[in-house]
């Protein structure tokens, strides 16, 4: 199988070997890393696909997992793709990851096994009370590729549900966030069916998220992503939050960048040391 998530290395060490040279964006990056390293020890490499921020979130979403999101809770989670298909039927165009000799217009149970994966997922791990063995977890499940990547579809699935929400809001004269703006004032998603076609369907096959995507994604999961992007080390940008006026209550996921497009995962929270 292909690792999905490195085993643990130290991030100096990490960056010493990545970014050698004396180029002016080697030395960005080095001080990029310097400032993770004040709050992190080591980096987890994620495997570098097109699947790399859902993975990257979804890791560390589950490996500090203490309870089940609302969102996964509620009652109508699971019956989610059919009452969806029975509203929008361009729903059925939804791509689903590769599987020889599917028949169309089974789509609604085959996503509904993947929220339900995701949901047993989720609870299991988050009741795992032993750090380690919380982390044992997650690292098996992330070594057994076809319920990885059910558990994206779950998430890509989800993310369509929110769009469509804040959407709608929108469309009622309801307050939504800024970036539902961005998400649909774009000429490739004026709307949750084309967001479908030109961006969710491709994400994981030809593309990955794009920012405004990132906090489709925080919303979807109601989680809180903070990167450091290390491109942007000096700027106002360099530790980016989605969304950027979080709720209170939304569990922090802590994510590493050095172009926007791939994602690693920074570990090990340094104790603060007292003064």
């Amino acid at each position: 199988y292909k690792v999905s998530v490195a085993p643990e290395m130290d991030i100096m060490e990490y960056c010493r070997k990545e970014w050698r040279g004396n180029t002016p964006v080697a030395k960005r990056m080095r001080k990029g890393y310097e400032a993770v390293a004040q709050k992190f020890a080591s980096i987890r490499r994620v495997r570098g696909d097109n699947y790399c921020a859902l993975r990257a979130t979804l890791f560390q979403a589950l490996s500090q997992a203490t309870q089940l999101p609302s969102r996964l809770q509620s009652e109508d989670f699971i019956t989610l793709p059919e009452n969806l298909l029975r509203k929008y039927d361009w729903i059925q165009q939804w791509q689903l990851k590769q599987k020889l000799g599917r028949k169309m217009g089974d789509i609604s149970d085959e996503i509904k096994e993947y929220l339900m994966l995701l949901r047993k997922k989720w609870k299991n791990i988050s009741e795992i009370k032993s750090p380690i063995e919380k982390q044992e977890a997650c690292d098996k499940l992330f070594k057994n590729e076809e319920e990885e990547y059910s558990l994206y579809e779950a998430l890509k699935f989800l993310m369509l549900n929110t769009a469509i929400e804040l959407y709608n809001d929108d469309k009622n004269g309801r307050r939504v966030p800024v970036f539902s703006w961005l998400l649909f004032a774009r000429d490739t998603s004026s709307n949750p069916c084309q967001l479908m076609h030109n961006h969710l369907n491709h994400i994981g096959h030809s593309g990955g998220l794009e920012q405004v995507e990132m906090f489709l994604l925080a919303y979807a999961l109601q989680h809180t992503i903070q990167v450091y992007r290390l491109y942007k080390y000096s700027t106002d940008e360099f530790i980016t939050l989605y969304p950027n006026d979080p709720e209170e209550d939304w569990p922090v996921v802590t994510l590493i960048t050095e172009d926007d497009r791939h994602y690693n995962i920074p570990v090990r929270m340094c104790q603060e040391t007292m003064l």
